[in-house]
């Protein structure tokens, strides 16, 4: 269904003073009848009866009245048929029979929960008050964040994750019309996409895995292409909603940890890597520290060291430089044997 923009409909103003003129003056025919029908004048009977009519059906136009605030739609069906769209500020008038629709009145999409319907509030006993519900449609920008999920990445880890999606409305007539719920639809294809997508990424970046589907192992990641990520998740959503009206401006992830169930083993792996590197930096600088020592050494042929003696100066090089306290040397006064 297309879009159809009502044009020149605001002209609000100038029915409601006519039709409020009208009313007044169908007072004023019916006083000035009820005078003559005193007097015996002819045209009493027929002024009141026009004057009567006109109060009864008088007041039909007043329902054709519409406000809308900026960025702000209406969706307006006449006897089940889709009539247009009021879009943009100002004072409208339209066919008094016309019906908003927006069946997302109710539903509220929060900043950090995911959809919620809202309820109408009890009426007290006796109370003949109705209920309204606002019909406008939002277009301003909208930010959807859902709760976090716990989806299994490509390894098999459960991670916590979760997404704040900016979108808009474009198309008021497909979000009404093509979907049930244009805001609860949002929402649940927010999760799937997120699911598809975070499925394909591990957490860390791992050996063998290809994350962009062309056959050669990458270096992609939840945590070290994040930027990626989030703009697969985008495209990924859009793709889903765009046949609801609905423009993804962007998605970011907002929450990225391990499952709580296997959050603290993998913070020893974590840490038993950090180990590993720290110490694989340690021994090469160490090593390559010691390669000097000798080499200076041998140049200015200060000492003369056999095989034996240069293991053991090795040795205790390495000690000093790799371990993890400071090293308490023993000096040896005597000969060099």
């Amino acid at each position: 269904m297309t879009e159809k923009i009502l044009k020149n409909k605001k002209h609000g103003m100038l029915v409601l003073v006519l039709t409020s003129l009208l009313m007044l003056a169908a007072c004023a025919i019916l006083v000035v009848g009820a005078i003559g029908e005193e007097s015996g004048a002819a045209y009493a009977y027929p002024c009141i009866a026009v004057a009567i009519v006109w109060l009864c059906i008088g007041w039909v136009p007043y329902l054709g009245l519409k406000v809308l605030r900026p960025q702000e739609a209406l969706v307006l069906t006449l006897f089940g048929k889709y009539y247009g769209t009021l879009s943009g500020d100002g004072f409208y008038a339209v066919n008094p029979f016309c019906v908003a629709v927006n069946p997302a009145a109710r539903t509220k999409l929060n900043q950090s929960g995911d959809v919620t319907t809202l309820e109408a509030p009890a009426m007290k006993k006796g109370s003949t008050a109705v209920q309204t519900v606002d019909k406008r449609i939002s277009l301003k920008v909208m930010t959807l964040s859902n709760n976090k999920q716990k989806i299994n990445d490509c390894l098999g880890n459960p991670v916590e994750i979760g997404i704040a999606v900016t979108w808009r409305i474009v198309d008021t007539a497909r979000a009404v019309f093509a979907v049930n719920n244009y805001k609860e639809f949002l929402s649940l294809q927010c999760d799937a996409s997120l699911r598809n997508i975070v499925r394909l990424y591990p957490y860390d970046v791992a050996p063998g895995i290809d994350t962009t589907g062309d056959g050669n192992p990458d270096d992609g990641s939840l945590r070290g292409s994040s930027e990626i990520v989030a703009a697969r998740i985008k495209e990924e959503i859009q793709s889903r909603v765009a046949e609801a009206g609905i423009e993804v401006i962007e998605a970011r992830i907002t929450n990225l940890s391990y499952a709580t169930e296997i959050a603290a083993v993998m913070l020893q792996r974590q840490q038993a890597s950090a180990i590993i590197d720290a110490r694989r930096m340690i021994v090469d600088g160490a090593v390559g520290m010691v390669e000097m020592a000798l080499e200076r050494l041998s140049e200015n042929q200060m000492v003369t060291l056999d095989e034996e003696r240069k293991a053991a100066m090795v040795s205790n090089l390495l000690v000093v430089l790799c371990g993890n306290k400071d090293a308490q040397p023993i000096v040896n006064s005597g000969s060099l044997y």
